[in-house]
């Protein structure tokens, strides 16, 4: 049965409803992307929009934090003494937008098709936090107040390891005390199947520089001789890992803790296809990975080790026989429970020096680092979360984990002490990271109901 509170937000949300999709678009329009410098005052702008809608929301102290990198945005609402205080976080940067030509409506062009919106940002992580600060405005509006004490700190810099609010949280826990974090920056597991996720992978990303000559070489006149850094770093890839996708660093599994019987039998009654998996998401040919374990099993609970880009050498159209003297790859480890990144780290480094091939020099740059977390789903603040988005969906919450990492949840759990809810709000098939993302517009209305029904619950 709905209760009054839930009567009330309907009908603001009924109310205002065109004016909360325009809004959206012109956030989504703000080309944030945080890795490239060019796209510094669209950063700034962005930060800007977000701290004007939290004080149109009716936030309090709302500031922007100046860092060494991206501006962090802090507001609070702390109008409910003898109450909990749920500390919100998101993200305002995004990913870059390439490739262009595969987009069908342009990345910062905010589109509507059907029951979606389109852009470049519209789930990771824009639409989804921005749900947060819709909910304060629609609960200030109705009522007055908030039924809980609320803070906001929203970053800019995620999308590229956030550096930036680690320091922060690490040194301002008294400033950002609270009983529990609340993130919207996964996603459900199906359309309409309301999701909790609790836990996530942790990340090491590194960097490999391998140098080889002074210069370029003719490898007519030096093949054969000179050390080649791309056959190089192709050799020590290519020992990394085996044919059967396990990882062949000395201890890399020596701590993976796996999963529960319980927490593996309830993944068995997820709607999911591998066919389906595998055709409308993966796209490939077939799935691959350690076939001992279940897909589930292998994106959730076991570490992997990915190439994400190698470069070197001659780029251009047609041939030019050299012998480069540079080349680099970008190599990470999705890391889980128990497993210690800057051990893993250390293994890696002592592998790769191993394997590095004589006559090159290779360094490794560490790009990021973030440690896995698991949540108990029986948490009280955790099964507050699951029955708000159970009454809002209509369906029971069901309880899964990611393999992205999200590397200021490990913080936040460590220096505050407390609960993170990793209430998600996207789809599979939101193309995070990629041509034609979109955010699906039911979950962004159903998530203003869902988390101003979480923050009633604690309440009371």
């Amino acid at each position: 049965m709905a209760s009054k509170l839930d009567a009330s937000i309907e009908s603001y949300i009924a109310q205002h409803q065109t004016r909360l999709l325009d809004e959206l678009k012109q956030y989504l329009s703000i080309p944030s992307v945080s890795t490239l410098p060019v796209h510094k005052p669209d950063i700034t702008r962005a930060s800007e929009f977000v701290a004007g809608k939290l004080r149109d929301a009716g936030l309090r102290e709302v500031r922007l934090i100046s860092t060494k990198g991206h501006p962090l945005v802090y507001a609070e609402w702390l109008g409910a003494p003898g109450k909990p205080t749920v500390l919100c976080y998101g993200h305002y940067d995004v990913q870059p937008p390439d490739p262009l030509n595969e987009w069908i409506t342009p990345p910062f062009d905010p589109t509507v098709r059907g029951e979606n919106i389109y852009a470049r940002g519209a789930a990771d992580d824009k639409g989804q936090m921005y749900v947060h600060i819709k909910a304060a405005e629609a609960l200030l509006a109705l009522h007055g107040r908030l039924p809980v004490n609320v803070k906001f700190l929203i970053e800019g810099e995620e999308e590229i390891g956030g550096e930036s609010i680690d320091h922060y949280v690490k040194d301002h826990a008294d400033e950002l005390a609270c009983d529990v974090a609340l993130v919207s920056d996964t996603h459900m597991f199906a359309p309409g199947l309301p999701t909790l996720c609790v836990g996530l992978r942790g990340l090491v990303y590194t960097e490999l520089f391998a140098t080889g000559a002074r210069v370029d070489l003719h490898s007519g006149l030096y093949g054969g001789a000179a050390p080649n850094p791309l056959l190089g770093l192709s050799q020590i890839i290519a020992q990394l890992i085996n044919a059967d996708a396990k990882v062949q660093i000395p201890g890399f599994y020596e701590d993976v803790q796996p999963p529960s019987a319980e927490e593996m039998q309830s993944w068995t009654r997820l709607p999911f296809s591998e066919e389906q998996f595998l055709k409308e998401e993966v796209g490939a040919s077939l799935l691959v990975g350690d076939a001992r374990y279940s897909v589930l099993e292998r994106l959730w609970a076991r570490p992997t080790l990915e190439v994400h880009g190698i470069t070197g050498g001659f780029q251009g159209e047609g041939a030019k026989t050299v012998i480069p003297a540079r080349a680099s790859a970008k190599i990470s480890m999705r890391l889980v429970p128990k497993q210690d990144p800057e051990k893993i780290l250390a293994a890696f480094k002592k592998e790769v020096a191993r394997l590095t091939p004589p006559g090159l020099c290779v360094e490794v740059k560490v790009h990021s680092f973030g440690e896995p977390i698991l949540m108990e789903p029986s948490h009280p603040y955790v099964a507050a979360a699951a029955d708000a988005l159970t009454e809002v969906f209509g369906k029971q919450t069901v309880f899964t984990r990611g393999g992205g990492s999200i590397p200021i949840v490990a913080r936040m759990q460590q220096s505050l002490g407390v609960p993170v809810v990793l209430m998600g709000l996207g789809l599979p098939d939101d193309r995070l990271h990629s041509p034609n993302e979109k955010f699906h517009l039911p979950n962004f209305y159903n998530g203003i109901r869902a988390v101003a029904r979480f923050w009633e619950k604690l309440s009371g």
